[in-house]
């Protein structure tokens, strides 16, 4: 499969054939559902707090004696059933809401969005982005210039539509350009991840030879490649010995 390449000006600036193992994996809705929905459990921060009856600030005394006023007994004003006592089974911000992802599930449901998006016409590759200073202007004519190519008329719709700019690394020139934009967000590849991809209606993919390099790299275990690294050392020093012993 090839995509199309495009330069700022929303002109063809060549082609890139893409990997099968990204852009042409079937939808899997459970997978994606239970990363997504695991992802925003990690982002949550409890909040609502209240303190209870040991944590209020009070006397201990007992208010009246036990017996023979004619009224209930209390052994505390601190309890959940006095004005200013303490809550009882209110909510607390010491609960866990974090769920554990596998990075092999985060890394296939990525790529299932990814694929997804392909095929629904949704992700753009643009050759490079470049810019002299943070100018707003010059990425408005950017997104006019790309809202001219076929399939992608709707990216200057605010209320609709949004775009995800993902560059091949950090450059303030062009997150503080498109800063203005309600509906546009710059991250880099390496933050890609599929709840920012769902979250947007669009992907622009800056630089995408390095960019889909580094997200296919993604699936590779970093034991495999050490282990990898240390055979060829050993190779190496076979090698080494083997000559001494020829000669």
């Amino acid at each position: 499969m090839e995509a199309v390449i495009y330069d700022q000006k929303g002109k063809k600036s060549g082609s890139l054939k893409l990997s099968k193992n990204i852009f042409e994996l079937p939808w899997n809705a459970d997978l994606v559902h239970q990363v997504v929905v695991g992802m925003e459990a990690n982002k949550r921060t409890p909040v609502a707090h209240v303190k209870e009856r040991d944590e209020v600030r009070g006397t201990g005394a007992k208010p009246w004696r036990q017996k023979g006023t004619g009224r209930a007994r209390h052994g505390s004003r601190r309890s959940p059933i006095w004005r200013t006592g303490g809550v009882a089974h209110g909510p607390r911000n010491i609960r866990d809401f974090s769920k554990k992802i596998n990075k092999k599930m985060k890394t296939k449901a990525l790529y299932i969005v990814l694929s997804r998006k392909l095929k629904d016409g949704e992700i753009i590759f643009v050759n490079n982005l470049a810019f002299d200073g943070p100018k707003t202007k010059e990425a408005r004519e950017i997104l006019s210039s790309l809202s001219k190519i076929k399939g992608y008329e709707r990216i200057l719709n605010k209320r609709k539509n949004s775009i995800l700019i993902s560059t091949d690394g950090k450059d303030l020139n062009v997150s503080k350009s498109f800063n203005n934009f309600g509906n546009v967000k710059v991250d880099e590849v390496r933050n890609l991840n599929p709840l920012s991809v769902l979250n947007y209606k669009y992907l622009l993919i800056e630089n995408p030879e390095a960019s889909l390099k580094f997200i296919e790299d993604k699936v590779t275990p970093k034991k495999a490649v050490i282990k990898e690294a240390k055979i060829k050392k050993a190779n190496k020093a076979i090698k080494k010995i083997s000559k001494k012993i020829s000669k």
